[in-house]
């Protein structure tokens, strides 16, 4: 057995953690996939540029109500595919190069292959080459092994070859139909994109709406517009998969009775779980929660001393900047074993990025309630500022949930174009503390541009003044 002073596990944000403060110890990185992690390679990164390609092939679609006849002659899939591949993978390759050959990481060791732990502190390797397992151990322990896409159990669903968004984006054209298993953000996110490039797009979701997780007026009024945009089918359960000569065959459950859904192609996108059971940190004494997380307490330690996690496979959040930030903690607190800070998850912001755009921070309404929080709602529509009007949208709105004692922020939630950019100033206040009257007041904000929906919407507050 090698011994190390620290092995990362992951190649996501982790890899991050390594700089020239730790040129002096001996240091293992470990990975069984492609270096870089979820966000750049099956994640954030390829997904919103396909994303950017769909709301431009979309605007012939959506420029008839201002008077702009366009039409679209077509989208070259794979002119899409390769280029937004050929400019990720090289970044995978150079990571990996860098690591393996750099001279700022000759005292760092590569392992290639699938790890698994069998004893305190001890990993096993089974490095994809095929060569013999190797055994490691360390005296400290970064876990950011990320995760990957749940696949429901249906009947025949692995025998039909369906996708995931880790494969999805890799096909070789877009087919005819496609269906979409899932009613969360990835499944909105790709049912945009498909759609925008030309396939019928048919999206099967257990409950009554999309994006349940949103405020539920945002959820709302997604769900609306989905529908009318693609085949939804919402109280749906899938009962049984089958091949079929063109692709798939789904045999579905509904409020009217059975239903049979013919596919070509067939995406899974029903939520993604942390890899916490591949690793068997159970077998080093890391504790995990009910869904499967790496328990960490807030300095990102684990329930073994010295042994840290980060990003998916600890977080429910499973956003890429929360993991960075994690990243930032966990390197200060090997750096600084006995000046411990801890991670700030006090305001994270997250956003889909499907049409229309969603961006939330903070609570939701439902979640006021259930917490018993006293609060005031405001809500602004795009079709009530300038710009709203530029862009003819009736369908966008921004929600704010405040204390109406102190004008403190509780929530923000935006539906309409480039919600994830104009939710920005109210993180910014919830995060520094700025009361919603002094962030409305306190700046200006130019007109006719988008922001004026934030500063209506913190104007509409009926605080107690």
């Amino acid at each position: 057995m090698t011994h190390y002073d620290l092995i990362i596990i992951g190649t996501g944000s982790a890899n991050s953690i390594l700089d020239d403060r730790f040129s002096d110890w001996r240091v293992a990185v470990v990975e069984k996939g492609v270096f870089g992690g979820t966000c750049l390679n099956v994640g954030c990164i390829p997904t919103k540029m396909f994303v950017h390609t769909a709301d431009v092939a979309r605007t012939t679609e959506t420029g008839a109500r201002l008077g702009v006849d366009a039409e679209l002659r077509a989208v070259h899939w794979a002119d899409v595919r390769d280029r937004i591949f050929g400019r990720i993978d090289p970044i995978a390759v150079s990571g990996r190069e860098y690591r393996h050959t750099h001279p700022d990481n000759a005292h760092v060791t590569v392992y290639e292959g699938a790890a698994r732990f069998v004893g305190e502190r001890t990993l096993r390797v089974r490095p994809s080459d095929g060569t013999d397992d190797e055994v490691i151990t360390a005296d400290r322990f970064v876990l950011g092994a990320g995760g990957r896409p749940i696949v429901p159990d249906v009947p025949g669903l692995s025998t039909v070859g369906y996708h995931t968004s880790d494969s999805v984006m890799r096909i070789d054209k877009v087919p005819d139909r496609v269906t979409i298993l899932g009613g969360g953000f990835i499944a909105a996110e790709f049912a945009h994109v498909l759609a925008s490039f030309g396939a019928d797009v048919t999206v099967i979701v257990r409950s009554g709406a999309m994006l349940r997780a949103q405020d539920t007026d945002v959820s709302s009024r997604f769900t609306e517009l989905a529908a009318q945009r693609w085949d939804l089918r919402l109280h749906r359960t899938v009962r049984s998969v089958r091949r079929t000569d063109s692709g798939a065959a789904l045999e579905v459950d509904g409020p009217d009775g059975s239903e049979t859904v013919e596919t070509d192609l067939l995406l899974v996108a029903t939520g993604r779980q942390p890899n916490s059971d591949l690793l068997d940190v159970a077998a080093t004494g890391v504790d995990t929660t009910a869904g499967g997380y790496v328990a960490v307490d807030e300095f990102q330690r684990t329930s073994v001393p010295g042994m840290y996690a980060l990003g998916d496979l600890s977080s429910p959040y499973e956003l890429k900047h929360v993991a960075n930030h994690e990243a930032r903690v966990v390197q200060h607190n090997l750096l600084n074993p006995h000046e411990q800070e801890p991670a700030d998850h006090r305001v994270i912001p997250h956003a889909v990025f499907s049409s229309p755009q969603i961006a939330s921070v903070g609570v939701t309404e439902q979640q006021a309630r259930e917490q018993g929080l006293t609060y005031v709602v405001a809500l602004q529509d795009y079709a009530g500022i300038a710009y709203g009007w530029a862009m003819e949208d009736t369908t966008g709105f921004a929600k704010l949930l405040a204390d109406p004692d102190t004008g403190e922020l509780l929530g923000a939630h935006i539906i309409g174009p480039q919600a994830p950019t104009l939710i920005q100033p109210l993180v910014q206040a919830m995060s520094f503390g700025l009361d919603a009257y002094s962030t409305a007041r306190g700046q200006y904000w130019i007109h006719p541009a988008m922001p004026e929906l934030i500063e209506n919407a913190l104007l509409n507050l009926p605080l107690n003044r």
